[in-house]
């Protein structure tokens, strides 16, 4: 089992940062490719980022270039580095672990409001 707490959520003005954080706790950090998801209002769950345990990198095309996807395998922590954020990054950003065998675990999310 693997549990996944978010934090660094917030209200932010468009063009400000946020960093957001992952603790997982559990199994084997390490071992866990990660992911970040967001779900705005009357949308789908949608991926923003992933990083493998190769630390191997992805982004979704809108948040390319803004978005910053980091792990700390002594921490047992992922991160989200947001720059440059605008009104439509508003959402509730989830934390997703998923291993080679199939097992998928996911946070409780945490909201990011983007607005003046």
């Amino acid at each position: 089992q693997v549990q996944l707490v978010e934090s660094g959520g917030g209200l932010v003005q468009p063009g400000g940062s946020l960093r957001l954080s992952c603790a997982a706790s559990g199994r084997i950090f390490s071992s866990f490719a990660m992911g970040w998801y967001r779900q705005a209002p009357g949308k789908e769950r949608e991926l923003v980022a992933t990083i493998t345990v190769f630390r191997s990198t992805n982004y979704a095309d809108s948040v390319k270039g803004r978005f910053t996807i980091s792990r700390d395998n002594t921490k047992n922590t992922v991160y989200l580095q947001m720059n440059s954020l605008k009104p439509e990054d508003t959402a509730v950003y989830y934390c997703r672990a998923s291993s080679t065998t199939g097992l998928v675990y996911w946070g409780q999310g945490t909201q990011v409001t983007v607005s003046s």
